[in-house]
């Protein structure tokens, strides 16, 4: 299937923080070397592309928001044959990729394995719309996979709304769940429990854990976390710090948590996270992804205590493959297609990123 010359496609695109969304049309070319195009089927809000709107994180503009995205092969550019699993890949194929892409190997690809830190790597949902090929962001009909992506195939069997997150979200806290060395017998905190904290849940249950306590303010999300691996959730809001960390460490015998996950991207919880840890513990922060998260910390309790703390931030190309299988291996244990629970046209982003941020829907999707 060839491009059309003169094809349009349309994007949702913002002017500056906070100001609307207006669809525009750019150009729509036959992917070059190393590129796939690929028809939108469906892009879900994370939480930074609400914090990119806000202007609570740096973002170019006019912006095109939107990295959770999959869609259907439309054409494939020279070089691209398969995916990262080596399975052939062709037009009409329904895919997911890498949330980032790379200029190409590095010190950091190289030598130090981490290729999502490589310098210049760059994200989709993160450039401006003027920026060649235009079609590099989520709330669109068209999406461009530039060269040195990942892609993955996805199985016929998962539906939209189980896929779409996985490339983000689920890839995100496969990663966390690696940091914060969770394992057999763990007792696991989650702090937070967005979507995010959800798929830590479940991923905690799925490497071993014991014992999963989630904490969240809202009574809804508590209640959807007791359906993805939970065994405790507490609302942090209805006691002082003192009696939330008792409440926890009574429950995490003899010394406290074995691992606790910070996603819920608010800094000030971090000082009783930390109180909550056993001696030796882990503590893996993910969500605190706006610049000047400041906290204040009793740094002789990590030095006394052994603790280790982990930043994490995007994910290694194997924790994309780890979570595609995952999501597909426990749909049945857990409800994930449950999570996407607002479908938006693409006229209607702006629409969609209000009730996002005003959390009337856990996990929106644009459907162009």
């Amino acid at each position: 299937m060839g491009v059309p010359a003169g094809l349009m496609g349309r994007l949702a695109v913002y002017d500056a923080p906070n100001a609307p969304f207006e669809i525009r049309l750019f150009p729509v070319r036959a992917p070059r070397r190393g590129e796939v195009l690929v028809k939108i089927r469906m892009s879900t809000i994370c939480r930074s592309d609400i914090h990119s709107w806000l202007g609570h994180r740096p973002n170019p503009c006019p912006g095109v928001l939107g990295h959770e995205i999959i869609g259907t092969i439309v054409s494939l550019g020279e070089g691209i044959t398969h995916d990262m699993r080596g399975e052939p890949l062709a037009e009409g194929d329904r895919i997911t990729w890498s949330e980032y892409f790379i200029p190409g190997g590095s010190y950091f690809t190289e030598v130090l394995d981490l290729p999502q830190k490589s310098p210049g790597v760059d994200k989709y949902g993160h450039m401006a719309a003027t920026t060649e090929p235009h079609h590099h962001g989520g709330f669109g009909e068209y999406c461009y996979v530039l060269p040195q992506s990942w892609i993955l195939k996805l199985p016929a069997d998962l539906t939209d709304e189980e896929a779409t997150p996985v490339n983000c979200g689920v890839a995100t806290m496969v990663c966390v769940t690696e940091q914060a060395e969770v394992g057999l017998g763990d007792a696991v905190v989650v702090q937070g429990l967005g979507l995010l904290g959800l798929y830590g849940a479940a991923l905690s249950k799925g490497r071993g854990a014991r014992l999963v306590i989630g904490l969240d303010t809202v009574a809804a999300r508590r209640e959807l976390g007791l359906a993805f691996g939970c065994d405790v959730v507490l609302d942090p809001s209805a006691m002082t710090e003192d009696a939330l960390v008792e409440a926890v460490r009574s429950r995490c015998r003899p010394d406290g948590a074995d691992a606790v996950l910070e996603v819920c991207g608010y800094p000030s919880v971090i000082p009783a996270g930390i109180r909550m840890l056993r001696t030796g513990g882990r503590y893996a922060f993910a969500g605190v992804v706006n610049p000047g998260s400041e906290v204040t910390i009793d740094a002789n309790l990590v030095l006394r205590k052994l603790l280790t703390l982990r930043g994490v931030h995007n994910y290694h190309p194997r924790h994309l493959v780890q979570a595609l299988d995952f999501v597909h291996a426990n749909r049945g244990r857990f409800p994930f297609h449950a999570l996407v629970d607002g479908k938006y046209g693409l006229d209607e982003v702006g629409r969609a990123m209000k009730d996002a941020e005003a959390r009337m829907v856990l996990r929106a999707a644009i459907v162009p």
